[in-house]
């Protein structure tokens, strides 16, 4: 019988949320290991079971395709490839999931990066047949751009090379050997067979020479930070609240979200990017007057000098405010069908607010392969990641990626029609200062 003490901490785990996503080349098994992800946890419906195995009848194949618990769309389900980003959620006893199953084409390498923006894991997974190859490196390299503390090498289709430990090694070593230049923090390593679900949600009973946890243990064990308390704080201003109503004639506060960081009643705080100070006197949770207040909490903050503030501004302590320019330097990843290049006007669109900006500089195109640096491309085209600078044509208050993912990203956006052109990673690309070589000719960039 469990006491009350591990009651009390089973519940506590089983309120915690990871959200994490799933890469790898193409016919790697991805969406297979999530359908076997599902079905073994018991998270999937009956009706979707019963549909699932009446479209795999349909298709010839005697056992349900777990796969096509993911693949929606009917081209995805024709074709047997995952085209766009499939979201799942679903939940154990331990712990609860949202899960982004991205595409492991090379076209959708912009699929990926919205999948795995706001993921704390990603499982990359590589077939034991083929080992490591060019699409697992680009995988590892996005997961690296976009900080993604946590990363599993699922290693599948062990079934098919005999279970062979040495097999497994071989890939691992060098898997962890590349995102470990990259600067990525944890890799962990698992080989599993999605198909036949061994090392999935139960150990495998044909890998004894493997002794670490099952890929769903790691799901459920691997420390999630939700703490951005730690984190400098920051609050985009969303609204200005002014009721000028007989009940509250002087009021005016401030609403949005804390991006991260807390703030107390009492605290002097810097307004950007106007640069003037003031001290918080209220905060309001709920409609409650509350002492302090974290991310990712909506409220209203009142101050104590009648400051010109207004949507995009944004509130730091005075001691810990970001630095302004007018000139971003960052990474981008090319979403959009048209190119972006220099000289084009664009906006800039920073938590809450959005500014006028034109395209100064592409100083290079990064090849994910091997990291090299293609210099001057001219323009970004669909997929491509790159380093752009941008000018603005007011401040902005961007932290570095690094430090922040909120308030350190941004996206350019065609000013003609409200298109997003390309997401951005403020600061240095990787976590690493590694040196790469510059690339001589054109072979291998088009990706």
């Amino acid at each position: 019988m469990s006491t009350s003490t591990e009651q009390s901490a089973d519940l506590t785990a089983a309120t915690t949320l990871l959200r994490f996503a799933t890469a790898g080349s193409v016919d790697d098994g991805k969406s297979t290991l999530v359908g076997r992800l599902l079905h073994d946890s018991k998270s999937v419906l009956a009706d979707q079971l019963e549909a699932v195995e009446h479209a795999s009848r349909s298709r010839g194949q005697e056992a349900p395709d777990l796969a096509l618990l993911t693949d929606g769309l009917r081209a995805e389900r024709e074709q047997g490839i995952t085209i766009d980003v499939a979201y799942r959620y679903f939940a154990t006893p331990r712990r609860r999931f949202i899960l982004a199953d991205t595409p492991g084409h090379v076209q959708y390498t912009r699929n990926m990066v919205t999948g795995a923006s706001t993921a704390e894991l990603a499982v990359v997974l590589v077939d034991a047949r083929n080992g490591v190859v060019e699409q697992t490196r680009r995988h590892a390299a996005v997961a690296a751009l976009l900080r993604v503390p946590h990363v599993v090498l699922a290693v599948n289709k062990m079934d098919l090379v005999d279970y062979a430990e040495p097999v497994f090694a071989a890939i691992a070593q060098e898997f962890t050997t590349y995102a470990s230049e990259l600067g990525v923090p944890e890799i962990t390593a698992i080989p599993i067979s999605a198909l036949a679900g061994d090392n999935v949600v139960e150990p495998s009973a044909n890998m004894d020479w493997y002794g670490g946890p099952t890929v769903l243990e790691h799901l459920e064990t691997v420390p999630v930070s939700h703490d951005l308390t730690a984190c400098h704080a920051r609050f985009p201003v969303q609204y200005v609240i002014r009721p000028q109503t007989a009940e509250h004639p002087d009021y005016r506060g401030y609403a949005g979200q804390i991006a991260a960081g807390a703030f107390r009643v009492g605290e002097e705080v810097t307004v950007l990017p106007s640069g003037k100070t003031s001290t918080i006197t209220a905060i309001d949770a709920l409609g409650e007057a509350v002492d302090i207040a974290w991310a990712p909490q909506s409220v209203t903050i009142r101050l104590a000098d009648d400051i010109d503030i207004s949507r995009g501004d944004l509130l730091a302590p005075a001691g810990d405010a970001p630095a302004t320019s007018q000139d971003v330097e960052a990474t981008v990843c090319h979403v959009a069908d048209r190119p972006l290049a220099v000289g084009q006007r664009v906006l800039l669109k920073h938590t809450t607010r959005t500014v006028k900006a034109i395209v100064k500089e592409i100083p290079s195109r990064l090849t994910l392969d091997d990291l090299s640096q293609h210099p001057d491309p001219g323009q970004l085209v669909a997929n491509d990641i790159g380093r752009v600078v941008v000018r603005t044509a007011e401040p902005l208050a961007l932290d570095a990626y690094a430090d922040s993912r909120r308030t350190g990203s941004f996206l350019l956006i065609d000013p003609a029609d409200g298109t997003t052109l390309a997401a951005g990673m403020a600061g240095e690309s990787f976590a690493t200062a590694k040196a790469v070589a510059v690339a001589d000719d054109e072979e291998g960039w088009d990706f």
